[in-house]
């Protein structure tokens, strides 16, 4: 049963609670212009000026505020992790019910026990070789699989997935994993042991912005160590650009961010692109180039040999020529087919529609120069053919064969030599007289000569 007193008392609202705390802790000697020592973490500056932190030891913490008149009393500058000794009071926010200790100044005292043990592990992994640019390992430049170490729920994979999207069609895996708090590292070094059981090609361990507390468990030894272990290259993508974390010394490549991990691990397909388009230029001008040579070298040929032997060049270098083109093309074809082949393998795991619609439009291109490149070595091989065709007809004119099927012959002593003129020849000489059809030997018996 509630007793008279309690059922008569009027009641108050939470804002006259909060201002009775208020008064009371006001009040108290024992809370008020004391020195009380912690470590800092949690700090943040305010554009106003103001510094909010919390003051902590082995067992507990309270939140502080230290307000920009107090500021000038320092002679240092608060930072995470360092111990210090603070002269305030205690006091209740009452809008909000909180209690806070306001500080009015405070002391330097020494390092945290965080931040000592910190240097003294950075010491003894850079003694080991764990921080050496040596043992660094290059990203591949296609990876098909990326394996992600980070919390499920927050914004860090959603982010890489959104950067994968628009530049390189890749599978995502993840290993879900805690990034803060306890049993925190241990977690993190099973997803790293998890992903070296799987067929990935790099991995990003990391996870969102957070106070040093929050980070920290990227800055324990067996994390470490299981980066460096790790047969997987390893993105290292921890907080924001100004957080640094051992993670980040002993990984293969630190990235600011989460996002920048993603744009680090996978290329641009647009770039990519142009590259291969160039690549497709190249070998467009060097094919043209060589038909060119082999056009001036025909025209050399036809200058110094005879009708019939340039005849016969002309079809050495024409087949000279549609090997060339053929095992030119086959080599462009066979790297064309490629880039087409690994483009349209990852287009059809991950890639956004736009990325598949620019390398359709590259592969209508790349058909079109094959076209082009193909008509115009089949011109030039017409070309080379109807002049051949040339050589062969004007031979066939001044052959004295042509001359003896008009009824023709030819004289030849028998040595073989021509006979051209009637001062050759003598009563009694033997000579032969080729025609058509055959060759008559004869003497002669008279020999006149034109005056």
């Amino acid at each position: 049963m509630v007793s008279q007193t309690m059922s008569s008392s009027p009641a108050i609202t939470v804002s006259e609670l909060n201002e009775r705390a208020k008064a009371v802790l006001g009040s108290a000697v024992s809370v008020n212009d004391v020195w009380v020592s912690g470590e800092i973490s949690n700090l943040t500056k305010h554009t106003s000026g103001h510094y909010y932190f919390t003051l902590k030891d082995k067992m507990s913490e309270i939140r502080c505020t230290l307000f920009r008149g107090a500021r000038n009393t320092l002679q240092f500058e608060p930072a995470e992790s360092l111990k210090v000794t603070a002269f305030g009071s205690v006091d209740v926010y009452v809008a909000r019910g909180s209690y806070q200790f306001n500080v009015a100044t405070m002391r330097r005292s020494g390092i945290g026990d965080m931040y000592t043990a910190l240097e003294e592990l950075k010491k003894k992994l850079k003694e080991e070789g764990l921080f050496d640019d040596s043992r660094k390992r290059a990203l591949p430049r296609y990876p098909k699989v990326i394996g992600v170490v980070t919390s499920p729920t927050g914004a860090v994979i959603h982010d890489i997935i959104r950067v994968a999207g628009k530049r390189f069609p890749a599978d995502i895996l993840l290993a879900p994993v805690l990034v803060q708090g306890d049993g925190a590292a241990a977690s993190i070094v099973r997803g790293i042991e998890l992903m070296n059981t799987q067929d990935v090609d790099v991995m990003i361990v990391g996870r969102g912005g957070g106070s040093a507390e929050d980070l920290w468990a990227f800055n324990e030894e067996p994390v470490a160590r299981a980066i460096a272990t790790s047969r997987i290259p390893v993105i290292s993508a921890v907080g924001h650009e100004t957080d640094f974390t051992i993670a980040d010394m002993v990984a293969d490549v630190r990235a600011p961010t989460p996002s920048a991990a993603a744009e680090t691990a996978l290329p641009d397909i647009y770039g990519e692109l142009r590259i291969v388009d160039h690549m497709a230029a190249r070998a467009h001008g060097h094919i043209t180039a060589s038909v060119e040579r082999m056009r001036n070298r025909f025209k050399v040929i036809d200058s110094k040999l005879s009708p019939k032997r340039a005849g016969e060049r002309v079809n050495i270098e024409i087949k000279g020529v549609t090997e060339l083109h053929r095992r030119a093309s086959s080599s462009i074809r066979s790297l064309l087919n490629l880039k087409k082949g690994g483009f349209m393998l990852a287009d059809a795991k991950l890639s956004p529609k736009r990325a598949g619609d620019a390398v359709g439009q590259y592969m209508l291109r790349t058909d079109d120069f094959s076209d082009t490149a193909d008509a115009s070595v089949r011109r030039m091989l017409a070309e080379k053919r109807a002049r051949s065709d040339s050589a062969d007809a004007r031979l066939n004119a001044v052959s004295p064969m042509s001359v003896l099927e008009r009824g023709y012959g030819f004289i030849r002593a028998p040595d073989g030599k021509a006979l051209i003129s009637v001062s050759q020849l003598t009563l009694g000489s033997d000579i032969e007289i080729t025609m058509r059809d055959g060759t008559a030997k004869a003497k002669v018996n008279g020999v006149i000569k034109n005056e």
